[in-house]
């Protein structure tokens, strides 16, 4: 049966086009289609409505069996094989029923997961079930606490794919849980275009795929972009085949900003926009060396309510199974971005959970961060709040540095401080700044602004 023939809910082209690129294979859209074909066979006995998690990473057999669970509208669950035992306590949240898991060799297993709500959906499961559509579950990383798990009636986040679009050959660098990896897949499969996934999220790993396989799109986060910068792995490998680096998930430093247009100076700089609650927004920079970013597109309303970016939309995810509701009484979503405005254009300046509270004043750690970037031998930085009993919370970083391990801490530091003082107000001077030699992004490429 053709995939294209067998009534999907999504369309892939077929073809001999090379659709993946998977371990230094390429996998052209006809045989995408064989191995849809093959699991929608094996996979004809799950019901519509069935919860089903996926623990993998983008493989051909996990994008398969993926779009197929879309076609049988199961609700999905996709989730991190790295994070195996940590998903442990999502299957409960979610109320997994079938966890089909990819290994790396792209070895499939599939087991029943015991389940003890008596059969009984949730409210929102059985909204996606009355509807006769696909769900699709997905988690917050949980960084300050339990993963909160959102629920989406995924046909109304696929619809805007039906737009047809250019597909650039694209790296997909976010991960398989997270929505930006499967809008970048979906984007790039139903556009006709090819997606090279990866084994490894190394600099120098993703530099060579770049020139063995002419990527166009290096969609990423300004963390991995920094290590990209830090190691000159761009001096190693041949990377003139980029058009566009698309970069999103947490602030851009504009110092970072200046250093990626220099080295690439060729290339479009993208600030891209997406939550797991609503999905990705069309966006705009202003410029290659702009923070400033237009936001919005087909089926999106944006608003600022009190220094707070808030976006309206019918794809937006039905809310959490875990969670209270996060929306306004007239259904807009309370981002919990704090945004400047220019004209039509946003600067996101952090989330106001993570802004720290001195004493009344307000500091965005962004802002420090940018600061004690410009120094020579300062790699890296992140900036938290720490508890203080005078005034309640004080600004701390910790700082990777350059430098080799005789260098003295306590210099560092007064050197720190000093810049620091002669730069910022004194209420955002950091009090307490730690140095590090080692990665302080996490293992999605991100900053964690919490226990620190």
């Amino acid at each position: 049966m053709n995939a294209q023939q067998n009534n999907m809910t999504v369309n892939i082209r077929t073809g001999s086009g090379i659709a993946i690129i998977w371990n230094g294979e390429k996998i052209s859209y006809d045989r995408l289609a064989e191995r849809i074909d093959f699991w929608q066979e094996k996979l004809s006995g799950i019901k519509s409505g069935t919860v089903v998690a996926i623990e993998g990473d983008f493989s051909p057999e996990s994008i398969a069996i993926l779009l197929v669970l879309i076609n049988t509208k199961s609700i999905i669950a996709p989730l991190d094989l790295k994070q195996h035992e940590k998903n442990k306590k999502k299957y409960e949240i979610a109320e997994v029923e079938l966890l089909i898991t990819c290994n790396p060799k792209d070895e499939v297993t599939i087991e029943t997961i015991e389940n003890f709500n008596n059969g009984q959906k949730n409210s929102y499961y059985q909204e996606i079930i009355n509807r006769n559509v696909p769900g699709l579950v997905l988690f917050t990383s949980g960084s300050s606490g339990q993963p909160k798990a959102a629920v989406h009636d995924l046909s109304k986040l696929l619809e805007k794919f039906k737009v047809e679009r250019k597909a650039l050959v694209t790296i997909n660098f976010l991960l398989f849980d997270h929505w930006g990896g499967l809008n970048t897949l979906f984007h790039i499969l139903f556009n006709g275009g090819s997606v090279v996934t990866l084994q490894e999220r190394n600099p120098d790993y993703v530099c060579r795929l770049i020139e063995e396989y002419h990527v166009e799109l290096l969609p990423t986060s300004p963390s991995f972009l920094n290590l990209l910068l830090i190691g000159r792995a761009y001096e190693r490998w041949n990377l003139k085949s980029l058009q566009v680096i698309s970069y999103g998930a947490e602030p851009m430093p504009e110092n970072l900003l200046n250093k990626v247009n220099s080295v690439f100076p060729g290339v479009k700089l993208l600030q891209t926009y997406g939550l797991i609650e609503l999905g990705v927004l069309r966006s705009k920079s202003e410029s290659n060396e702009s923070l400033w970013v237009k936001i919005g597109g087909e089926g999106y309303q944006v608003r600022v309510v009190d220094g707070l970016l808030q976006i309206k939309s019918d794809s937006a995810m039905l809310g959490y199974l875990n969670a209270e509701n996060p929306f306004t009484e007239d259904g807009w979503f309370m981002t919990g971005d704090s945004v400047e405005v220019k004209d039509e254009y946003f600067r996101i300046l952090g989330r106001k959970s993570e802004l720290i509270n001195v004493g009344g004043e307000k500091v965005f750690p962004q802002e420090v961060e940018n600061i004690i970037l410009e120094l020579d031998f300062v790699e890296d930085v992140v900036v938290f709040g720490a508890k203080n009993p005078i005034l309640g919370t004080v600004v701390a970083a910790k700082v990777k540095i350059k430098s080799p391990d005789s260098v003295d801490d306590k210099a560092l530091i007064i050197a720190i401080k000093k810049h620091c003082n002669g730069r910022l107000s004194r209420f955002k001077v950091p009090v307490q700044i730690s140095i590090s030699r080692e990665n302080i992004v996490n293992e999605r490429f991100k900053k964690g602004r919490y226990g620190n």
